[in-house]
């Protein structure tokens, strides 16, 4: 098959590559032990190995795999919603750098390398056919965390976290940083309640203030209904103090 590579070639970013084989084209940093290649972005992969250490929960495109002393998360692009009765996992195609895979790697390795607490990005994985593609993502698993949503029906958390993250909310806030899908299982929490935000599929950095408003809208609606469904410890104190510890941020 045809292989290329495709070495970074903006004067920022000298530190990545696409390697393109066949129908597939990969972007990962430079500097990984092995090359990446495209079969690692597929579950069967990691499983025929036993090499997968956890799936997360409700979520079947994501697992949690083992790469050695390292241990990736990888996840697969689904879609929501209406369109997923038509198609589960492809995407038109308007061109590679236009990708969700593509555009959210490049994404994180901007917040990560700004010293916001967010996943470093290892790969990027993109299959075109035809006029659609579908594409994954593995990122580096943050360790010793859980989700805001899990700390939630485990029995609530106290004061100081929910502070934690509204201030963590607002760091993001203050550089542009518009969380797509800000919700409480994209939030985690590690045991000393350092806060890390997850999954910026769609995310983006801009300027303006409306779409901050929209964020903490959908992450109250978010908390709400894992209080509603799921029997978890929230209260209207418990956001009062989210929202302190966003303002203080300031």
């Amino acid at each position: 098959m045809k292989r290329h590579r495709k070495p970074g070639h903006s004067p920022d970013a000298p530190d990545w590559q696409v390697e393109q084989v066949g129908s597939s084209a990969v972007l990962f940093r430079r500097g990984e032990p092995a090359p990446i290649v495209a079969e690692w972005f597929r579950g069967r992969y990691w499983q025929e190995r036993n090499l997968v250490v956890g799936e997360e929960p409700g979520r079947g495109a994501v697992l949690f795999v083992r790469r050695g002393e390292r241990t990736w998360v990888l996840r697969h692009y689904r879609r929501g919603g209406a369109v997923a009765r038509l198609t589960a996992d492809r995407y038109l195609w308007t061109g590679l750098e236009r990708t969700r895979p593509f555009r959210e790697w490049r994404l994180l390795r901007r917040l990560h390398e700004d010293g916001l607490p967010v996943p470093s990005p290892v790969a990027a994985h993109v299959r075109r056919s035809g006029l659609t593609w579908r594409g994954d993502i593995i990122t580096e698993r943050i360790a010793d965390t859980r989700s805001l949503a899990s700390a939630m029906t485990a029995g609530g958390i106290d004061a100081g976290a929910w502070e934690a993250v509204g201030t963590t909310l607002r760091r993001f806030h203050d550089r542009g940083v518009d969380h797509a899908d800000l919700n409480a299982h994209n939030i985690l929490l590690d045991a000393g309640m350092q806060v890390f935000l997850v999954d910026f599929d769609r995310g983006a950095v801009r300027t303006g203030s409306g779409w901050k408003r929209r964020n903490l809208d959908r992450l109250r609606r978010s908390l709400d209904k894992i209080a509603r469904t799921g029997g978890a410890a929230f209260e209207e104190p418990d956001w009062d103090r989210l929202l302190r510890g966003y303002g203080s941020a300031a």
